[in-house]
């Protein structure tokens, strides 16, 4: 059993964050960090930049989606987006590859991912292999800072990438 696996849920599907080191793939931190955990997105680039992970990717950092994101994704080859939660029944984070499907938050400011692929998909005839980081959060006050719990969860996720990662470097396996 891999260190991946015996440390974390097997309900949650692996990347491999070299995957995302290259010019057509995008990391996408989503969120507000003068809304305390809501900044959650947005931390986890900076980990990325604070260790000099996906360099040749390119990174993003937006407070919310856009409908015109799904021009921007739809040159793309692989995208991950990484927001806040404050869904009870993520203990830490998730992980999930996420699909087209159109949906009516389309027509608000909470679009969501599935409709910016869908969208994508529809306007440009392609939409990216994509990915769904959320990590639970616990504290929307405007404020700056990341709550401890918020914390310990983005740990745990940048933990279990990281894992996953270097387990797949030292066998010499990628994931597709």
């Amino acid at each position: 059993m891999s260190v991946a696996a015996e440390r974390f849920p097997l309900s949650r599907c692996a990347i491999d964050l070299r995957d995302y080191d290259a010019p057509d793939c995008l990391i996408y931190g989503i969120g507000n960090v003068g809304r305390q955990d809501d900044g959650l997105g947005w931390a986890f680039i900076d980990w990325l930049e604070n260790n000099h992970l996906c360099t040749r990717g390119e990174r993003l950092r937006h407070y919310q989606l856009h409908l015109e994101d799904a021009d921007l994704i739809h040159r793309k080859r692989r995208v991950l987006f990484v927001d806040a939660t404050k869904a009870a029944d993520v203990p830490d984070f998730q992980l999930e590859e996420v699909h087209p499907r159109m949906d009516f938050s389309f027509t608000s400011h909470a679009i969501s991912v599935p409709a910016i692929l869908a969208t994508a998909r529809q306007c440009f005839g392609q939409a990216p292999t994509t990915h769904l980081l959320t990590i639970r959060g616990y504290a929307w006050a405007l404020q700056l800072g990341l709550t401890p719990g918020a914390k310990r969860n983005l740990e745990a996720a940048t933990a279990y990438l990281a894992s996953l990662s270097f387990q797949n470097h030292s066998s010499g396996v990628r994931s597709r």
